[in-house]
């Protein structure tokens, strides 16, 4: 049942670990929550109706890009974003930041914001805390986040403690701009690099401003899991336990399931979706890359125990001849199995915490990973043998 406020409910925990309910008037939002990448108003190589059906309640739109092409104007024009791309359920729409400072080969950071050169014309645009919250406003985002000056790790503290001091008074200024917002909400971004006092004074400071939800950022940019890993563990007795926490950018399974175990609600990530693209599978058995070419003449399924037509249809065989042959039908089906496996993955992280089994299943989970490695190099090995007998005649 939607509501015409914005509301986060925990309903169960297991060790740090939580599942509960973001309630909004577009949508729940089951977390945790796995958010699907829209980058340009589309979850590349997917229908929206597949997408929904999979199990996701809320995808990710991209600020820099829409603002680029089409334009937020345009967009809000056209009836916002969730009538252009046909999905009538929770946006979560980033600031843009992070892609100005990844990007961008020419920009320039002030106290005012960031000048760029688009990436696709070379136009100079400037980008404010107060743009970025117009330009989502725009768009029609349900969950809006706060412009933000995120570093690639490793950088020394002197970097991290200015990007962080830059992006708290940023915060401050998103939090005026976006003001009140019925049934919409807010995120303030914490920031820090890998150094944990910057990362509690950051937490700490952004909780004074009192927002809707709070994410983690600056992580999974280059740095090692353990490392993300403790900036997590750092953060989370900082952050409001009746807010939803979000960490940006990750991950992979094994980052979300351990992320997770840390007190995390909600992900976004575009490796599903580019690795489909480019032959990679994640499944119950690990991951897989289709190009290769022992998967020639295989006749099994991705995995025949999966509710997803791509995955429990469609040979082996028939997929690395797809990849092999850039198939479109290839990026399609092997993404469409990539997103079920992750909605899949939450839905069962979903269920083990309200059922106080969290690190059992996890267990399992991981133990199927690492079963399905030791069955894919025995596989490559028995390849190998029959090619080498083959060559001996």
């Amino acid at each position: 049942m939607t509501t015409e406020s914005f509301t986060f409910t925990v309903n169960k925990t297991d060790g740090a670990a939580r599942t509960g309910e973001i309630r909004m008037p577009r949508g729940v939002i089951r977390t945790p929550a796995f958010m699907p990448v829209g980058t340009a108003a589309t979850v590349k190589a997917m229908y929206p109706d597949q997408v929904k059906a999979l199990g996701a309640d809320v995808v990710l739109g991209n600020t820099y890009h829409l603002m680029l092409r089409p334009g937020a104007e345009r967009v809000a024009k056209l009836g916002g974003l969730h009538q252009f791309m046909n999905w009538p359920y929770p946006i979560l729409t980033d600031s843009g930041g992070f892609q100005v400072m990844s990007l961008s080969a020419l920009r320039k950071i002030d106290e005012t914001g960031v000048t760029f050169q688009s990436h696709i014309d070379g136009s100079t645009h400037v980008l404010t805390p107060e743009r970025s919250i117009e330009i989502q406003g725009l768009l029609g985002s349900d969950i809006q986040m706060q412009l933000d000056e995120c570093v690639k790790l490793p950088c020394s503290d002197e970097v991290a403690e200015k990007a962080m001091r830059l992006s708290l008074r940023w915060a401050e200024r998103c939090r005026v701009a976006f003001g009140e917002q019925p049934g919409k909400a807010m995120f303030g971004i914490v920031q820090g690099g890998a150094v944990e006092r910057l990362r509690i004074e950051s937490a700490k400071e952004l909780t004074a401003l009192d927002l809707k939800g709070y994410a983690i950022g600056g992580l999974a940019v280059g740095e090692p899991q353990d490392v993300m890993l403790r900036m997590i563990e750092t953060v989370e007795p900082h952050m409001p336990k009746e807010k939803p926490r979000y960490l940006m950018g990750v991950g992979t399974p094994d980052d979300i399931v351990e992320a997770v175990r840390r007190g995390v609600d909600m992900f976004d990530c575009v490796m599903p979706t580019r690795a489909g693209r480019h032959g990679q599978v994640f499944t119950r058995h690990g991951r897989m890359n289709l190009r290769n070419a022992r998967f020639a003449e295989d006749v099994s399924p991705l995995d025949p125990e999966s509710k997803c037509t791509a995955s429990n249809t469609y040979s082996r065989a028939y997929l690395h001849h797809l990849v092999r042959s850039n198939e479109i039908l290839g990026m399609m089906l092997l993404t469409w199995n990539n997103l079920a496996y992750y909605q899949e993955l939450m839905a069962g992280l979903r269920k083990a915490i309200a059922e106080g089994r969290l690190d059992d299943y996890i267990g399992e989970v991981k133990e199927g990973w690492v079963k399905g490695e030791r069955d894919s190099k025995a596989e490559i090995g028995q390849h190998a043998d029959n090619i080498a007998m083959a060559a001996e005649g």
